[in-house]
């Protein structure tokens, strides 16, 4: 016999606020998010701009940021995002920007302080691009920021701007009379690759510095980090349309053997590296068949399985480029 459905009975005056009630769970959000900070608006070329800002804060959640041009919407842009290129703009013009965040209840910050920039003179055609900056170095600054330098590089009309790579990804620019920066919003306990490009007016960009790692400290109570480490890539002609990437790295110690790794390609689970038996002395070494055209840019990393049977850290990642 089904049966029958009771439903409690709303004691407020107002059952329809529900905030009347005590102000429970279904409380309507109506705080706005902090206004950005930190704004800085940097002329990339001659018809666009690169916009950057730190990370708001909300109540509840930051749902996304919106980039205004004289007052004029131009961009909106995910939560996890801090800088954006806006193109399409005058050459040698005067601009100004703002930028504001969105919390996930649609309610908005205030903008922030306008940031005037001016876009560079247009230029005679020009196609080739600087040379590789200088070797990076740096230091992690506790566990969710790190500070950068390198070397300058040099440009036939002049560097215009600096590009800070992780991961093969874009998250940072300084001007071009620049040579450091300093990175933030990173992960305790996690090692970050670091490489630098310089850029001209008119966009073209460098090879590669030589990669940094750096590993940000861990939150208090972590265990010891668990990434293999030492690793190196090099990439190596062995046919007329095939290459191999020869790894070498140091497994980390776990106070036994480790006889199994994976390795991420372009960040997807390319292949298992297992040890039937007792893993080589040293470091350990892999060799990986690449049948892909010349100019293709490949990611690497890894990690092992712990004694446990869990997956430890991620190693440093080594980018790759077929023909190079």
């Amino acid at each position: 016999m089904q049966r029958p459905l009771f439903f409690p009975v709303l004691t407020c005056a107002t059952a329809l606020l529900l905030t009347a009630c005590g102000g429970g769970a279904g409380a309507a959000d109506t705080r706005s998010p902090s206004v950005p900070r930190g704004i800085t608006v940097q002329a990339s070329s001659a018809t666009s701009v690169h916009v950057m800002w730190e990370h708001s804060t909300d109540d509840s959640r930051v749902g996304g940021y919106e980039v205004f041009r004289a007052g004029r919407k131009v961009k909106s842009l995910p939560a996890a995002t801090h800088m954006t290129d806006i193109d399409g703009l005058a050459p040698a013009t005067s601009y100004t920007f703002t930028v504001r965040a969105l919390d996930t209840a649609g309610n908005a910050s205030a903008h922030s302080a306008p940031v005037p920039v001016r876009t560079l003179a247009p230029a005679a055609e020009d196609r080739r691009p600087p040379g590789r900056p200088g070797a990076p170095t740096g230091r992690a600054e506790g566990s969710r920021a790190v500070t950068l330098s390198w070397g300058a590089s040099t440009d036939d009309r002049g560097v215009t701007a600096y590009d800070v790579y992780q991961a093969d990804s874009r998250i940072h620019s300084v001007p071009g009379t620049a040579t450091s920066a300093r990175v933030t919003g990173l992960r305790p306990g996690t090692v970050y690759t670091f490489t630098v490009r310089a850029r001209d007016a008119a966009d073209n960009s460098s090879p590669d510095s030589a990669p940094l790692d750096l590993t940000t400290a861990r939150a208090p109570g972590a265990g010891p980090n668990t990434a293999p480490t030492g690793l190196t890539a090099v990439i190596r002609r062995t046919g007329p349309s095939a290459h191999t990437v020869e790894l070498t790295w140091a497994p980390p110690p776990t106070g036994a053997p480790v006889r199994e790794h994976q390795l991420f390609l372009d960040g997807r689970l390319a292949t298992t590296i297992v040890w039937g038996a007792e893993p080589p002395p040293g470091p350990a070494k892999y060799t990986l068949t690449l049948t892909d055209p010349p100019g293709t840019r490949h990611s690497l990393k890894l990690r092992a399985r712990l004694p446990d049977g869990n997956w430890g850290d991620f190693s440093a990642q080594r980018t790759v480029v077929v023909g190079d």
